[in-house]
């Protein structure tokens, strides 16, 4: 699978969270083309503030593995991480973040793993604009 195959996926999760009335936002963590561990927003049902895609996909991973550090791994997200996230994906030893919508309100991206953005950016994006508006 590629990039944008991976990407799709993350976008299945983001519609499952929407179903569930949270933030579209879907991320999986994939090692040696596999995808180990997958997660969408769950903050409002979960009652966690920390239940974010990332950490949802995370968790799940380390889980799979029997290990907390993810070293080699990819995490793919629809939506440009948080500050949260991004220092879990540090201390997680994540090489690789591919993410598809800029989150204009950040922009914080300073780490030592590789960053590829815009993935099917449109897509990660409309999902989200969509979301907002409705709920306005």
């Amino acid at each position: 699978m590629n990039d944008e195959q991976y990407m799709r996926r993350a976008l299945e999760l983001a519609r499952h969270a929407q179903s569930e009335g949270e933030v579209p936002i879907g991320a999986l963590v994939v090692l040696q083309d596999k995808i180990l561990g997958e997660g969408w927003n769950r903050p409002i049902a979960a009652h966690d503030p920390t239940a974010h895609a990332e950490m949802q996909a995370m968790r799940a991973a380390a889980d799979k593995t029997g290990n907390y550090r993810l070293t080699g791994a990819t995490l793919y997200v629809t939506l440009e991480p948080c500050e949260m996230c991004l220092g879990a994906m540090f201390h997680a030893r994540v090489a690789r973040l591919v993410y598809g919508a800029t989150d204009p309100k950040k922009l914080v991206l300073k780490s030592t793993m590789t960053v590829d953005r815009g993935v099917l950016a449109d897509e990660c994006g409309a999902i989200l604009s969509k979301f907002f508006a409705a709920k306005r």
